[in-house]
């Protein structure tokens, strides 16, 4: 049966990752793999995680089974994250929120509501967008198309373009917005954008999904979602899908959800009926453990500020590094044509060099990016920021 199978090449990240585990030169930087690193270059356990963790396994007293829709206490503190605690939406019984595996599993879910609700619509994805965003999407059978949002030369939003590009889809189409922290470019839209592009939803009667990855790690908690509740606010249905991998550290919990908005309190709950059936067929039920870790953090006063306070660290350090690196390479080329990395925000920008020269940092300076030049910011250290200035200051043709 499965010898037509023709052997795929490896994952775009994956691969990297295998790479750069190999690679056993002293100097390796890896600014590929879109994890967060401390200033030792670890992927560290939240000091509030782990005060969570062993305070849920001392009165965990089963492994059954939770809910299939989650976790009720997380899925409520999630909500009130992204949408408010006193959120207009909530008051009228227009939310419904289910745990997902992950933002990724959020997002396929979504893909499927999508499908089984429009199977002919199209969803259009920023350029460029996160490179799982096409396979979670598309997957499932539904069309994408391409909306410009970055003009990665020179270093700056295709506002315009991508407004043009929006007010010609059909009624009915769905758009998926960065919330924050846009991936893989760090360049986000700012309040009074995001005020156009919930207009022109409204107006042009378009489906938003919103792909929320990075809550906190740009300008703040409460910042950080602001567009989102412009636009939720605006419209009479959307779909959030949420990530908790970055913001409490959880990777490989695989904590997310999806907040499904219908016009009504009794759309929302056929929304919610059909997610529920959707994730019977093709996960079950949600992992609990990372859920209920985040339950204790987001309901116990103590540890809520103390998440808090090592979540406003993480986004310090990104933007320190920023700042560094932007130095250095002004020093090193005397020009600023680098000054793009500390007005943008997360952990990622696109250097906005070519593939060859991508190439040429990972095999001459064992320097590790994406091929389409997105490096993680959080895996510039004190330590190796001059080195990896130097290396791209050498570059024959820099970005800028």
């Amino acid at each position: 049966m499965f010898q037509p199978l023709a052997r795929l090449p490896d994952d775009t990240i994956l691969g990297l990752m295998s790479r750069f585990r190999d690679d056993p030169s002293p100097d390796k930087v890896d600014l590929g793999v879109g994890v967060y690193r401390d200033l030792s270059g670890a992927t560290p356990i939240l000091d509030c995680v782990h005060r969570a963790e062993r305070l849920m396994l001392s009165v965990q007293a089963t492994k059954s089974y939770v809910a299939a829709a989650g976790r009720a206490e997380f899925n409520e503190a999630a909500g009130e994250l992204v949408l408010g605690s006193a959120s207009p939406l909530a008051r009228e019984g227009r939310v419904r929120i289910v745990q997902a595996p992950g933002g990724c599993g959020a997002l396929r879910v979504g893909a499927e509501l999508i499908r089984a609700a429009a199977p002919t619509a199209t969803v259009h994805v920023s350029d460029p967008t996160w490179g799982n965003h096409t396979p979670l999407l598309g997957g499932c059978g539904l069309k994408l198309a391409k909306y410009p949002y970055y003009d990665a030369a020179a270093h700056e939003l295709e506002f315009a373009a991508m407004l043009e590009h929006l007010d010609r889809a059909p009624a009915g189409d769905v758009v998926l917005l960065h919330a924050c922290c846009h991936n893989p470019t760090g360049a986000d839209l700012t309040l009074q954008q995001w005020r156009e592009v919930a207009d022109l939803l409204e107006r042009r009667r378009l489906l938003p999904l919103l792909d929320l990855a990075y809550q906190g790690f740009g300008e703040g908690l409460e910042p950080d979602v602001a567009g989102i509740r412009l636009v939720v606010e605006r419209v009479p249905e959307a779909l959030i899908a949420v990530s908790f991998s970055k913001n409490l550290g959880l990777y490989r919990e695989r904590l997310g959800a999806l907040i499904a908005i219908g016009a009504n309190a009794q759309e929302a709950e056929t929304m919610r009926s059909q997610v529920l059936q959707i994730a019977r067929g093709i996960y079950s039920m949600p992992p609990d453990h990372g859920a209920a870790i985040a339950a204790h953090i987001f309901g116990d006063p103590v540890l809520r500020d103390e998440w808090i306070l090592e979540l406003m660290a993480m986004r310090q350090r990104i933007v320190d590094m920023r700042a560094l690196l932007a130095r250095h390479l002004r020093e090193r080329t005397g020009t600023r044509d680098f000054d793009f990395l500390e007005s943008q925000r997360g952990m990622f920008s696109l250097l906005g060099c070519s593939g060859e020269a991508v190439a040429r940092l990972r095999d001459r300076n064992h320097i590790y990016l994406l091929g389409d030049s997105r490096m993680n910011l959080a895996g510039i250290l004190p330590g190796n920021v001059a080195y990896v200035a130097d290396a791209i200051a050498a570059l024959e043709r820099p970005a800028g």
